[in-house]
């Protein structure tokens, strides 16, 4: 484990490779799995802000159900989280020309409609953050469909870290990374 102030993170961050290969998975991040994207509390009143801007972007589908239960939805667990349609893909996700599944909220960001990119969770995927008592843990999150983005990033030599610097300096700051960095060169030379 490296420790960093509050954060403790899996030595797979350091280790592990990973570069998303839309043109394998499809986008299915978006699709799988029990619930939407995990919603940290600042993020709700965002989500609410912004359903102007990112309409145009989103399924007639996935607005319907944003328009029945709301921008996000409050597990039994007390945990937030993006809606999705009938147990499939996230209000927020479109299908492009490809039919790729894509983040509405993203694509909205990069036509500069919003500065808000998408939630963090997605962002930093696929690192899970977990909340422990102190402190917040940063743990890979191994799922199957992304085997081709393991494979993709083993084979460009990138590990998680790196290819998730933008979203780790979002969430934690480039100070915070520039130490996650020289711990991890420091953990190699020792090796």
């Amino acid at each position: 484990m490296i420790l960093i102030d509050d954060t403790v993170i899996s030595e797979d961050v350091a280790d592990e490779f990973f570069v998303c290969d839309l043109s394998k998975c499809k986008g299915a991040c978006c699709v799988e799995g029990d619930l939407g994207a995990p919603l940290e509390e600042e993020e709700l009143s965002i989500l609410e802000g912004i359903q102007e801007q990112i309409a145009p972007y989103l399924s007639e589908d996935g607005k319907a159900v944003i328009k029945e239960v709301g921008t996000w939805v409050k597990d039994e667990d007390g945990d937030y989280s993006t809606p999705v349609i009938q147990g499939r893909e996230c209000v927020y996700a479109y299908y492009d020309e490809k039919k790729y599944l894509k983040c509405g909220i993203e694509q909205a960001y990069f036509d500069g409609k919003i500065d808000f990119r998408k939630p963090i969770s997605c962002h930093l995927y696929p690192i899970r953050i977990a909340k422990l008592a102190e402190f917040q843990a940063l743990n890979y999150d191994r799922w199957s469909i992304c085997s081709d983005a393991c494979s993709h990033g083993k084979q460009l030599g990138v590990p998680i870290y790196k290819f998730l610097k933008e979203p780790l300096i979002r969430k934690f700051g480039a100070a915070w990374y520039q130490e996650l960095e020289n711990e991890i060169e420091e953990r190699n030379i020792s090796k």
